[in-house]
């Protein structure tokens, strides 16, 4: 969360969630976002298209690689797990996004998911692999 951020579960929708369209686990999120019922609360930029300027956004692009990004309608911006917290709280899940603010578990939560940030690209060639595998099966 920024200095100036509000607490995640308070973000305004609707918000812009940049997202590495290439990332096999951010695609899966994404198909999970287009069906959701409050699917209109959330604008989707794929960080990886030609025409995404990551300047433009003030914000530059290794960075919004190495983390996720979301900037809510009142131009809060909220990065890494926050980002995730104000996603699933504009979506209507805040109690759950609570939970993972609880002292002890936040820092669980904020762990994991910098583990992940880090390791996202060779955890996602690992998974696809182990699909093709199980579709050849």
């Amino acid at each position: 969360m920024s200095p100036t951020a509000p607490p995640p579960r308070h973000a305004v929708s609707p918000v812009t969630l940049f997202h590495d369209g290439h990332c096999p686990f951010c695609q899966r999120e994404v198909a999970w976002l287009e069906r959701h019922p409050r699917r209109d609360r959330v604008r989707l930029v794929d960080i990886q298209a030609d025409d995404f300027d990551a300047a433009a956004w003030g914000r530059s692009f290794d960075a919004m690689m190495g983390r996720l990004h979301l900037a809510d309608a009142k131009g809060a911006w909220f990065v890494g797990m926050d980002a995730s917290r104000a996603l699933y709280a504009v979506l209507g899940y805040r109690r759950l996004v609570g939970l993972t603010m609880l002292p002890g578990l936040a820092w669980c939560f904020d762990r994991g998911y910098a583990f992940f940030a880090r390791y996202r690209v060779r955890l996602g060639n690992w998974w696809q692999a182990r699909q093709r595998r199980q579709e050849k099966a």
